[in-house]
């Protein structure tokens, strides 16, 4: 029993009744799947089309496929019992036995219906003949396996062939084989038992069959067999007419029989009187004779109707007669013009055929290839050429409405947006695959995303036995290639058809596109697949991680240039469909920092309006304000102090000192209006205007020392700024130091170092709201020098800020934090003053 009849019986594991269901299915299916796993073992997966439609590759491999096919039969026959195949080369002949009878029941019943009052005994005998053999025919039916119209696999269940049998033809060709002369005798020769003869004429659906397939088979000429059918349609419609005719003349009373056409007829001196007593093969030929003259309205001469019942049905049969030789000329028309459909697949073969044995395609490929033309023909299922002309809109419109209910139960798209989903339907293209096809092979590059509608297919990969084991059974409403597509490695399975399957295909190029404008709904997938599939995802786990951190920093590229280049348009698009604004990129920066480093003030505008974070620091220590300082973009500088921000700087010292190394005087007056610290001190514990001052930089000690800077800190080697002047020698530089070291010597004058530090005391901002209210309810705040204790700082605040009751406040820092000691605040720090009530 191969896997997959395994599989089908495992699904049924719940009570005796299942049980039973999962036995019949097997027993349906056993011998099919004994004949894949045969005909794989020689590497053939589409072994299915080519004996459904009959497309073999000469005499030989015929005969090589009766004996693999008789060899099937005798293991089919020992193990679940008689069913006939329906490629079996007996049947095979036996049809074409039937199809001989087919075609004399089909001729021979009207002749009897018009000509005989009762067979004659040799006729009899071969009229018994016949339905002899149809009788044996319809025991035959009873076992011949069939094809599902839904799955495309062969049945084999007695049951369901015999239901199937018993629901379709089966009473009609019973009583096709009664033996109606018998019974006509047997009646009292009633003319109502005769019309049951034209039971008879379902046979010709055997016959229809039969020029239908000869159609399209290349190694005739189409001109021959369609010209044949037309010949035989046009025969056969004159042969019932004239047998009908005939007939009409018979059943009149003989007194009147010489008011009929063929009693009234006389051609020469020849009369028709007493037709009866005519060779019956003259009679016949006169009625077809009548017929003929009559379909082609060239008659009503020498022969006419007589009597009423006549003129009607002549009226009947001329009405007729114009449909049927409308459909003639058109047919030849459409030889001529070569544009019938079938044609055009016979065309389409013929040349497939002539790449094929150019290329010397193998076996297995040249009926995978044959097999889908056979099924494009037969479904029409390319949509392309129906919707050609119809607009883009209205197409979409139809792929919306056909497949929208199918994408949108896909378990990878689960949370994902309307939108996005319709446009994965608008750039879907459906197809149909046959059983045993392989779609997908491990190791290939994946460029196809498959969505399953009806029918089952399979991952089989291979064990560590190096034998194949089915990984997963793809049922509708699954998806396979998403893995290969979204994270780019190759295929890991085999992806193998089992049923007739409808499949609706998107193309990676139209999925990354999508996906470049919808990204959200991009990482909502890639969830989902972590998700989902769990024994498949173990191993996969990384490289999907992998991808979603590679897509993240992708989209914040996109942001970043968006911010960067002042695209306010493609930054809200962007922000809309699920982009983070605070996302960094590698460097840490936002795009509130490019923004504010290129001074789009509408960008950084629309950023604080979308709550990002104003002092977010990048990976050098920078805060958005600190770029739009350091390039000069005042007004965005003001937004942004408007808005709380703060310089915040780990290094302001360095960074100032660097400044002023610099000579960047506009930017020195900048930060230094911002609330810089003029003494801070980088890592050798100078100050700006140590650097000034030994750089002889007179204008930028002058904006220093007016800005608060003092003369009196030393660096580690113990060198004051005025120190440094002087080993500069720039002597106005001197003097200004010096000028400037006795005014603070007056202004501080107990303790010059002491001063000093009690001019680097600590400031703070303090505000009277929780840092969480709203911008309604938030109010200006106050500047203090951050005292000795907490609790002077809070009293002295809430005198500041006329609060009713300051020793039951608290203060707070940004992120809602109690402060506890004053060695927590950080200078220029902002404090928010609430009561104890509103923190609880």
């Amino acid at each position: 029993m191969s896997r997959r009849v395994v599989v089908e019986d495992h699904r049924h594991t719940e009570g005796e009744s299942l049980k039973d269901d999962a036995e019949e299915e097997d027993e349906e299916y056993q011998v099919q799947d004994l004949r894949e796993r045969i005909k794989s073992s020689l590497g053939s997966q589409f072994n299915l089309i080519k004996n459904e439609l009959g497309l073999g590759d000469g005499s030989s491999t015929r005969r090589r496929r009766f004996s693999r096919q008789s060899l099937i039969d005798g293991v089919r026959g020992l193990s679940k019992g008689f069913v006939v195949h329906p490629d079996n080369w007996w049947y095979r002949a036996w049809m074409i036995f039937i199809l001989v009878w087919a075609v004399y029941s089909s001729f021979f019943t009207p002749f009897e219906f018009g000509f005989f009052r009762g067979l004659e005994k040799k006729l009899f005998i071969l009229d018994v003949a016949g339905q002899i053999a149809f009788l044996v025919d319809i025991v035959l039916q009873f076992f011949l396996a069939y094809r599902d119209s839904n799955t495309y696999r062969m049945v084999y269940n007695r049951k369901r062939i015999a239901l199937r049998y018993l629901k379709s033809s089966f009473i009609i060709d019973l009583l096709g084989c009664m033996p109606w002369d018998l019974i006509y005798k047997a009646s009292g020769r009633r003319e109502e038992v005769r019309y049951l003869l034209w039971i008879r004429l379902y046979r010709l659906c055997k016959v229809t069959k039969f020029l239908h397939d000869l159609e399209k088979d290349i190694r005739i000429s189409y001109q021959f067999t369609r010209i044949i059918k037309l010949i035989v349609v046009e025969l056969y419609c004159t042969h019932t007419a004239a047998c009908i005719f005939y007939y009409l003349a018979t059943t009149l009373p003989a007194s009147q029989e010489g008011y009929t056409w063929i009693g009234s007829l006389k051609l020469g001196d020849y009369s028709y009187s007493s037709f009866r007593d005519i060779d019956l093969w003259k009679r016949y030929t006169t009625s077809l004779y009548f017929a003929i003259v009559t379909m082609a309205t060239v008659g009503y001469g020498d022969i006419h109707a007589v009597n009423l019942r006549e003129m009607i049905f002549i009226m009947v049969y001329v009405s007729f007669d114009m449909v049927l030789g409308a459909y003639l000329i058109g047919n030849m028309t459409a030889l001529i013009v070569k544009g019938s459909k079938t044609e055009k697949f016979r065309d389409k073969m013929t040349d497939i055929m002539k790449y094929m044995n150019r290329n010397r395609l193998g076996r297995d490929i040249r009926n995978q290839i044959k097999g889908h033309l056979r099924l494009q023909y037969e479904s029409t299922y390319t949509e392309a050429a129906v919707l050609r002309e119809i607009p883009a809109s209205i197409r979409a419109k139809i792929s919306q409405t056909l497949y929208f209910p199918y994408i949108e139960s896909v378990p990878i798209f689960k949370g994902c947006s309307r939108e996005f989903i319709n446009q994965i339907v608008i750039k879907l293209h459906e197809e149909f695959f046959l059983p045993g096809e392989v779609i997908m092979e491990p190791g290939n590059v994946i460029d196809q995303l498959y969505f399953v509608c009806h029918g089952v297919l399979e991952e089989v990969g291979i064990g560590e036995d190096g034998t194949e084991e089915i990984v997963e059974r793809l049922e509708p409403n699954s998806t396979f290639g998403e893995i290969s597509i979204l994270c780019n490695i190759p295929q890991l399975y085999t992806v193998r058809v089992c049923e007739l399957c409808r499949l609706l295909r998107l193309d990676k190029q139209s999925l990354t596109s999508i996906l470049d404008i919808y990204f959200y709904d991009g990482r909502k997938i890639l969830n989902n697949l972590l998700e989902g599939k769990a024994p498949r995802m173990k191993q996969l786990e990384s490289d999907i991680t992998f991808h979603i951190g590679k897509q993240e920093a992708e989209l914040a590229l996109k942001v970043n240039s968006a911010a960067y280049h002042g695209d306010l348009f493609q930054l809200k698009g962007l922000i809309r469909t699920g982009a983070d604004p605070n996302k960094a990129d590698y460097d840490g920066r936002s795009p509130l920092h490019l923004a504010a480093l290129k001074g789009h003030e509408d960008i950084t505008l629309f950023l604080i309006q979308e709550g990002v974070d104003i002092n977010i620091k990048d990976n050098f220590g920078s805060t958005p304000l600190l770029e739009a300082i350091k390039n000069g973009n005042d007004r965005v500088s003001s937004l942004l102090i408007q808005e709380g921000a703060s310089l915040n700087m780990d290094n302001a010292g360095s960074f100032i000192c660097t400044s002023v190394a610099r000579g960047d005087t506009d930017l020195l007056k900048r930060l230094l209006a911002n609330g810089i610290d003029p003494n801070s001190k980088d890592s050798d514990h100078r100050t700006p205007l140590h650097v000034a001052a030994s750089e002889g930089l007179y204008v930028m000690a002058k904006l220093l020392l007016e800005s608060g800077a003092s003369v009196f800190p030393k660096d580690r080697w113990g060198n004051t700024p005025l120190d440094e002047s002087r080993m500069c020698g720039n002597k106005n530089l001197i003097k200004l130091l010096e000028e400037a070291k006795s005014a603070q010597s007056i202004e501080f004058p107990y303790n010059a170092q002491e001063n000093t530090d009690k001019m680097h005391r600590k400031k703070c901002t303090v505000y009277p709201f929780h840092p969480w209210e709203s911008k309604q309810e938030r109010r200006p705040g106050i500047v203090l020098w951050v005292p000795t204790t907490i609790g002077e700082l809070i009293r002295t605040a809430g005198e500041q800020l006329e609060f009713s009751s300051s020793s039951s406040c608290i203060l707070l820092t940004e992120d809602a934090g109690k402060i506890l000691d004053v060695d927590l605040i950080n200078d220029g720090q902002k404090l928010y003053l609430v009561s104890e009530t509103h923190f609880t």
